[in-house]
Parts: C-alpha cells; structure tokens; sequence
C-alpha cells in the first residue's frame, strides 16, 4: 500500500479542537448562514461574538437580541472600527462585497470568509491579492472538512484502516429548494460554485489538486435560474483513482429514491457517509457513518460513532482553525485563501470543460 499519498498525512487543523483561547469574534452579515449555522455553532463551542454589522439594522438587531450580542453595526467600517485589537472577522455576506469589505479590514487581521472564494476565478484572484497585499490571515469558511463524519472518515482513511483509496464517489439526488436563497437565482453559476464547490473542496482535502477536471452541468427546461445538476470528473494522472461528483437538485419526486453521501472505498474496505443535512432541507434528514472491513465481510457495514452535524458544528471546526493558527496551537492553516484559490480554480475549469462540450466521436469516418 502507498502512503505518502496526501490522505495519509492530514493537517493537525482537521483534528476539531477548540482554541485555547477563543478570540472575539465580529460578524460582517447578518443572512440566513449566520442564522442557522454560524450562531449556533458559535454559541455551542462558547465562541465569544462582540458584534455584528449588516445594512439592514434591524435584521441584525434581531441576531443580537436573541444571541446575546452586544453590539450592532450599520456600515462595515463602524464595525471594523469598534473591533478589539485580536479579533476574527467573520466576513458572511454575498461575494460581490469581499472586496469592498476586505479592503476595510486592519492590514494583519484574522479573517474567515464565506465560501465561494468570488464567483468566478477572476474575482477570487482578486481577493487573493487583497488579502497578500493587506498581510491577512485570511481562510475561507469551506465547512464540509470539518463535519463531523468527515473528520471520523479522515482518521480512519488516515490510520491506513480501508488500505489506499482508489475510489471517492459524492452523490447527491434530492430536491433543492433554492427559492430559500432568491440572491442565488440571477447568477450566471450556480450549481457548482455555490453547491459543488463544496464536494470539490472536500476531495482536494483528501487527494490534494486534481491533475484534470471533465464536467458536465446543465439547467432545468423549465426553471429559469442556472444550472442546478451537473456530473465532475477529477483525474489523478499519478494513481489509479476515480473520483466523481454527480448532483440532481432536481429530483422532485418524493423521498423513496432521494441520495446524499460520500463513499470512499479502498483496498482494504470502504466508508460511506450520508449527508442527512440535503435531505428535506433544511429540516434534514438523518447522518450516518458506516465502514465494512475486507477482512470482516461477515459483520457487513458497521456503523462509525460521531457527534454532532454538517450545520452547525462544521462551522465550529472552520472557525477553530483560523483561531487555533493565529494562536499557534496547530502550523498550518488548510483553508487559507492561498488554499482555496486552488478550488476556485477547479470550479472554473469544470465550467470550461462543460463549454468545451467534450470530444466529439468520429461518426464521419469513412472506413476502406
């Protein structure tokens, strides 16, 4: 068995301790993420949140009023200003305002912003930029590697208990309803950027950068928004590993055959997580985590004990590990922006291959 492959040696971040000393947090936004994750996962791990901003006072006033926040902000530059000195920002609001917002930090600050790292590659160049430019210590908020489920998977494939991987398969067939987000539907991107980043994130987690993407993505014939289901192909030229994403935010037809899970599968035995979060979301359906061992085939799949769900408490272990590098309890920061500009990379190129339209078969070819 190889490895030296990336799975095997998983950053310490990815581990979901706590800080040692949580640092304040201030909130930038105030929309439906900070309402039903973000709070409720700070609350829970006892992040300390000092205040939060969004233009519309009074939804933010509400927050506050029913998680004991302190301080409420109308412009993001009150808020910058009234900050203590070690704070996070926490940056959730829609991507054409990082810039802005980011710009208006102190140079050096602690910073997570909400995923996608912009909406194209262009824009998530230009926030990498910002963020050089101003020193910041700056992770983006790509939560799935720290659900629980996850993080019980990553240690198990890192023990070398399922053997090398050569399989990691993300499927999700289920009703989306993305009249919850109306931002959403005027975009040009959709399906992948906003939904599919965080699958694509996820296996470069594991495996690290892809060596190619092939990706197919489509829109509804009678929705008017844009792409809602699409199938990513990622290849490892150096391995024999297949890794694919299929998504059908489409699937309106009851929950008999409705599917979200990740599996990964190796030479020794295989893992599969249910993502109980998309199914009749946002009520959500129930998480699971099971392994089957090669070598007890008889005992069939096991179910895998963990803690806690997707939303909220991947947002503890995302915010944790910006907290936990600035404090210098773990060396590295996998989420760094530095990080996920690799992701955004990965999302541009599979609406590339989607353009390019694939290889055409030679049904013109004339035989002797």
């Amino acid at each position: 068995m190889t490895t030296n492959f990336p799975e095997f040696s998983p950053a310490e971040a990815y581990t979901l301790e706590l800080p040692r000393n949580p640092r304040p947090i201030m909130l930038l936004g105030a929309g439906g993420i900070v309402k039903d994750a973000h709070l409720p996962a700070y609350r829970k791990a006892g992040y300390p949140v000092v205040g939060i901003y969004n233009r519309t006072v009074a939804r933010a006033q509400a927050l506050a009023d029913e998680y004991g926040i302190p301080a409420v902000y109308g412009t993001v530059a009150e808020a910058v200003a009234a900050a203590p000195e070690n704070v996070v920002f926490d940056i959730a609001l829609m991507p054409e305002q990082y810039a802005d917002t980011l710009e208006a930090l102190p140079d050096g600050a602690a910073v997570l912003i909400q995923k996608p790292l912009g909406n194209h590659l262009a824009d998530g160049l230009h926030l990498l930029e910002i963020c050089r430019r101003k020193g910041l210590v700056a992770a983006v908020n790509t939560q799935l590697r720290f659900a629980p489920y996850v993080a019980e998977a990553r240690k198990l494939i890192a023990s070398g208990a399922i053997g090398e991987l050569y399989d990691l398969e993300i499927r999700v067939q289920v009703d989306t309803p993305w009249q919850m987000f109306p931002h959403v539907l005027t975009l040009d991107r959709l399906e992948i950027n906003m939904h599919s980043v965080h699958y694509i994130d996820l296996i470069r987690s594991f495996l690290g950068d892809p060596d190619g993407v092939s990706a197919v993505t489509v829109v509804h014939p009678e929705k008017s928004h844009a792409n809602t289901r699409s199938v990513i192909l990622m290849r490892y030229h150096d391995r024999p590993i297949r890794v694919v994403i299929a998504t059908n935010h489409d699937h309106d037809f009851g929950p008999e055959y409705e599917e979200s899970f990740i599996k990964w599968e190796g030479t020794k035995g295989a893992i599969r997580a249910q993502m109980g979060l998309l199914l009749d979301y946002p009520t959500g359906g129930e998480d699971k985590l099971e392994v089957i061992y090669d070598s007890e085939r008889e005992s069939g799949w096991q179910p895998v004990p963990f803690e806690g769900s997707w939303f909220p408490d991947a947002f503890i272990g995302s915010m944790a590990a910006v907290q936990r590098y600035v404090e210098g309890s773990v060396p590295s920061l996998p989420t760094s922006v530095e990080d996920v500009i690799h992701t955004m990379a990965v999302v541009e190129a599979a609406y590339e291959s989607q353009e390019r339209e694939g290889i055409h078969p030679a049904y013109d070819t004339e035989t002797d």
